[in-house]
């Protein structure tokens, strides 16, 4: 089975308070976003990883991982949203196969997790993980102008890899944009296609404030 992981890495430094996007901060001394596709890399060297960056990046990036131990990648201009992003790196795909659509600055996914992921996605279609709630959680009502309670045992939070195959991706990515596509798998949901959770990792945290960098310093050691 041909494996793809297309890397999305398209956020600034905004919420990290720094002029460099955080993908490109420093983790035990290595860029966040190199991290996150050694990981990718370790789980299966034979896994063709796409990575995607604003063009104006490229040239940065390089440079970032001159002195690195390599690891085999080709770069795609990533769009102006991440349904834009995506959709340019599976326009590039040609094999048939499963596809990881990755989030560039979650760079503490285990290798392990990876293949177990891309294992479920082969025999159920699709895996997206995803890991419970640990807090209570509201949700605001219009008709009755307040916050009302939900119960945790029914929510889920959505993390990445969110694995499919090539086909489905295809032509998932050839509607067009909808405001409801939060994550790449509302677009393939938009199709009909049930989506199937799978086990995700509290570790696998997304890095988008300077606390996230410092407890994946953490967590790393």
């Amino acid at each position: 089975m041909k494996k793809y992981a297309i890397i999305v890495a398209g956020g600034s430094g905004q919420r990290m308070q720094s002029a460099v996007p955080k993908q490109f901060l420093l983790l035990q001394g290595k860029p966040v976003l190199y991290h996150t596709l050694a990981a990718f890399y370790q789980a299966d060297a034979t896994t063709e990883i796409i990575l995607v960056l604003p063009v104006d990046q490229f040239s940065y990036w390089e440079t970032l991982v001159a002195g690195l131990p390599p690891i085999p990648h080709r770069l795609v201009a990533g769009g102006n949203s991440r349904f834009q992003s995506s959709q340019h790196a599976i326009q590039t795909l040609t094999e048939d196969g499963m596809v990881a659509i990755h989030d560039g600055v979650r760079p503490l996914i285990d290798p392990d997790l990876i293949t177990a992921s891309f294992k479920a996605a082969s025999e159920k279609g699709n895996a997206v993980l995803a890991v419970a709630s640990k807090d209570s959680v509201r949700f605001y009502s219009s008709d009755m102008d307040a916050f009302k309670h939900l119960n945790r045992e029914s929510i889920r939070l959505i993390q990445t890899p969110q694995i499919f195959s090539v086909k489905d991706l295809q032509e998932a990515f050839q509607q067009s944009y909808s405001e409801d596509f939060t994550d790449d798998a509302r677009v393939v949901e938009a199709l009909g296609i049930q989506i199937n959770l799978v086990e995700g990792s509290y570790k696998n945290i997304k890095i988008t404030t300077p606390e996230d960098l410092l407890l994946a310093e953490v967590l790393m050691k």
